[in-house]
């Protein structure tokens, strides 16, 4: 079975949320993937745009998919556009390079899965996602 069982991801994304809202952060989406990039949890708050979920989706998604946070992802993109570009491609679309993809690791390094966060700056996005993992006593990988 999984450490992140739905009550475990449904605890990252209240944790997650309760921490935009402490800190004034735009109106938020929030997704938590499993090791398997299985949405184990998700939601918007009133007042997010229609699309950010599917930004958020896509910071975990790409997390999962390549073993490494949004923000390395990112990093890859600046130095190997062509490269991200084909794995983008391959992905049918579905990464977000850029930060706010926190990867979830267990005690032993080992990656459960990943938080998307969009609606404030990649920065505050990242850093609700560490708040949270932190709080559920797992290891935050913001990269």
């Amino acid at each position: 079975m999984s450490a992140l069982t739905l009550a475990v991801a449904q605890k990252l994304l209240a944790d997650t949320l309760a921490y935009c809202r402490e800190h004034n952060f735009n109106p938020m989406s929030v997704v938590v993937l499993d090791a398997d990039s299985s949405i184990r949890a998700a939601a918007s708050e009133d007042g997010t745009t229609f699309m950010r979920w599917r930004v958020a989706y896509g910071k975990a998604y790409g997390a999962v998919a390549f073993g490494m946070p949004s923000r390395r992802l990112n990093t890859m993109a600046a130095e190997r556009p062509h490269f991200v570009n084909a794995l983008n491609g391959l992905a049918d679309g579905n990464i977000v390079p850029v930060p706010g993809g926190v990867m979830i690791r267990d005690a032993n390094k080992k990656i459960i899965g990943a938080i998307g966060v969009s609606g404030d700056t990649s920065d505050n996005d990242e850093a609700a996602a560490v708040s949270a993992i932190n709080i559920a006593g797992f290891v935050a990988d913001p990269g």
